[in-house]
């Protein structure tokens, strides 16, 4: 008990220097609180761990501090990839809410580059595709993507951060993976 209270206790007597510490990286006070208090989970999550002692870390603190840094660096990487793949799919929304304002040549070109999109959602691995229509098409969360799956956050972030990339590198380049 007391070992629980010795980490509380160190949690919260750095907890507003955390919060001050990952406010400029996220950029927003409130996600640096939501940070600090993700960190302090996972700082209490690997002490009650078997085997675990508290004294097998030598600073706590400088460890509370790099488990800040690390979630707050992972936080703004995912916030930035998220807004990337929202104004692309607003892009798409537009489209269909103007079908009026469309000429026929445009037309043409978008249909082309959804069979291209279509084409490379197709060569994806399995996973990448599994991941990237579960999170595209079927609005799931990468948490959700990762439960399905049975792979970590991260890697289901990667899946369908690669599917992305690729999906969007074979719709700019008609060309691509054509003899010539």
């Amino acid at each position: 008990m007391k070992q629980n209270a010795s980490k509380l206790n160190l949690f919260l007597a750095h907890r507003r220097s955390l919060i001050d510490y990952a406010t400029p990286i996220v950029g927003d006070r409130a996600d640096a609180e939501d940070v600090v208090q993700e960190a302090w989970l996972r700082f209490e999550d690997m002490l009650a761990r078997p085997g675990a002692a508290p004294d097998t870390i030598r600073q706590p603190a400088g460890y509370l501090y790099r488990i800040v840094r690390n979630l707050a660096v992972d936080w703004t990487r995912r916030l930035a990839t998220e807004r990337r793949h929202h104004q692309a799919s607003g892009t798409l929304d537009q489209l269909a809410d103007q079908p009026d304002r469309i000429s026929p040549e445009a037309t043409a070109l978008h249909r082309d580059t959804l069979r291209r999109v279509a084409m490379a959602v197709a060569q994806l691995p399995e996973r990448n595709r599994i991941a990237f229509e579960m999170h595209r098409f079927g609005g799931h969360t990468f948490q959700e993507i990762a439960d399905h799956l049975g792979i970590s956050l991260g890697h289901a972030h990667g899946l369908v951060r690669d599917a992305v990339s690729y999906c969007a590198a074979q719709s700019r380049h008609p060309t691509h993976g054509k003899k010539t």
